[in-house]
């Protein structure tokens, strides 16, 4: 018996859209790459791009547990020496909260050309509404990632 690799042609691309709002964010995010890298199908193969498009709404009221709001650094770099900067996730959320969100999902992708290619179909906004509506979305049902009240 074979091994079964699909070709290009077959992958079919799906639709989803993640409503954010009250979700945790590191429990969204691992639901939402895994989507992104295919594995929810039979036919996930590790070194093709086999994933769905995922648009990402109300990323303005994605939650943090506990004090990681305020404890967790996120660092990027200027590309001068000495250039490192770091900011904590509250601000970054108050600032670009769809940054914030890409960048949770970005760490949980490959780090080669894969994960890029990955990445890009990958669409993050802070409101409600979304331009993708020509694609008819389905929802991704992510419910066991709700904040605990």
């Amino acid at each position: 018996m074979r091994t079964y690799s699909p070709r290009a042609d077959e992958i079919e691309r799906d639709w989803y859209v993640v409503d954010a709002e009250g979700l945790t964010l590191g429990r969204m995010s691992t639901e939402v790459a895994r989507v992104l890298r295919g594995k929810h199908k039979a036919m996930y193969t590790p070194h093709m791009d086999t994933g769905d498009h995922v648009i990402i709404i109300n990323a303005d009221k994605v939650v943090l547990t506990n004090n990681k709001a305020e404890a967790k650094q996120v660092y990027r770099h200027t590309g001068y020496p000495g250039g490192i900067r770091s900011t904590t996730y509250a601000t970054l959320l108050a600032e670009k909260p769809a940054e914030a969100v890409r960048r949770t999902v970005r760490g949980m992708l490959p780090k080669n050309r894969l994960g890029r290619q990955m990445l890009k179909k990958l669409k993050v906004y802070a409101g409600p509404t979304h331009p993708h509506s020509a694609q008819q979305p389905q929802p991704l049902a992510i419910e066991h990632a709700r904040a605990r009240a």
